[in-house]
């Protein structure tokens, strides 16, 4: 870790729990990615022909290279938590009277795009809460339901596309969101990827203890977590390409060779610009996606953001 004398303690702190978070994450990651190896039931899938390719870009057999994409919003139409709460809530993990008393306060945070401090404390502290005393396995099974039920028709063809393209040319590709990353690895097993970066949870005895390892894989984080993987995989990060649809992930984007900026939100679209980064927006609703809320709205998107109201902002007390 880079010499942090000249920080405040606080901002010392928070630089060594982005570092903590990250090397917690890439090393859940490398573990699972073996997993993933041994069950590679996807590898035959054709992949899909919908999708825009770059015919220099990925280079074929370059085993220094790699491709990290974020999640919510780049791979997968909304966002993970969104749809992890909605299983976990008809899995009558929180109860019914809580459900609409966070919505509005859940509507209001995904409008607005605002990451305040307490939100992101309400998040942590709402997650943890509700998988304290669960086992990982239950989770994991879980997630494999969930993914089935809400996710799987809700993945981008064409970043799936981009994707393919880096596993066709013999690259491994990695997921890095703050979603836990168990459900991440589900949804990178599922997708036939290499495996993923998250938020690792500390578990003792398979069991979660309602604390984290470092803080949630969110911005810089990422970016600790994606350097921490390249050197233990012995990567070129100048030979490397990211993904994302966030200004929060610039950290990530700014590590790699070929940053691209996928579905962007406003301020990752001007920064795309200023830097000529390439750009790719799959995107047919450009309201609902700059908000993040799918564009098929209905009551089923409704009673899942109410559902992951609850998941985000429990109460505390």
């Amino acid at each position: 870790m880079a010499a942090l004398g000249w920080l405040t303690p606080r901002r010392r702190s928070a630089t060594a729990r982005s570092v903590l978070a990250g090397e917690a994450s890439a090393e859940a990651a490398r573990k699972s990615s073996q997993e993933l190896e041994e069950l590679d039931a996807l590898a035959a899938e054709t992949a899909p022909d919908e999708g825009p390719r770059e015919p220099e870009f990925p280079v074929v057999g370059d085993d220094k290279a790699a491709a990290f994409f974020d999640l919510d919003n780049t791979v997968m139409q909304g966002a993970a938590i969104f749809h992890f709460g909605r299983g976990l809530y008809k899995r009558k993990f929180f109860e019914r009277q809580e459900l609409f008393r966070f919505a509005w306060q859940q509507a209001w945070f995904r409008l607005a795009g605002v990451e305040d401090p307490e939100h992101m404390q309400d998040a942590r502290d709402s997650a943890l809460s509700i998988v304290k005393g669960h086992r990982v396995a239950e989770l994991m099974s879980i997630g494999e339901e969930i993914y089935d039920e809400y996710m799987a028709e809700r993945i981008w063809p064409g970043t799936r596309a981009l994707a393919q393209a880096h596993l066709d040319a013999g690259q491994k590709v990695w997921l890095v969101t703050a979603a836990p990353v168990e459900i991440a690895t589900v949804i990178a097993r599922r997708l036939g990827l290499t495996g993923a970066l998250g938020t690792v949870a500390e578990s003792i005895g398979g069991v979660y203890t309602g604390k984290l390892v470092g803080e949630p894989l969110h911005g810089p984080a990422k970016a600790e977590a994606v350097r921490a993987l390249a050197a233990g995989e012995g990567l070129d990060l100048g030979r490397c390409a990211a993904y994302s649809d966030s200004h929060n992930d610039i950290p990530m984007l700014s590590l790699v060779g070929h940053p691209y900026a996928i579905n962007p939100d406003a301020k990752l679209r001007k920064h795309a610009r200023e830097r000529d980064w390439r750009l790719r927006d799959y995107r047919t609703g450009r309201k609902a996606a700059k908000v993040g809320i799918p564009a098929a709205a209905g009551v089923g998107a409704l009673a899942g953001g109410a559902a992951a109201a609850v998941a985000l902002h429990r109460r505390r007390h």
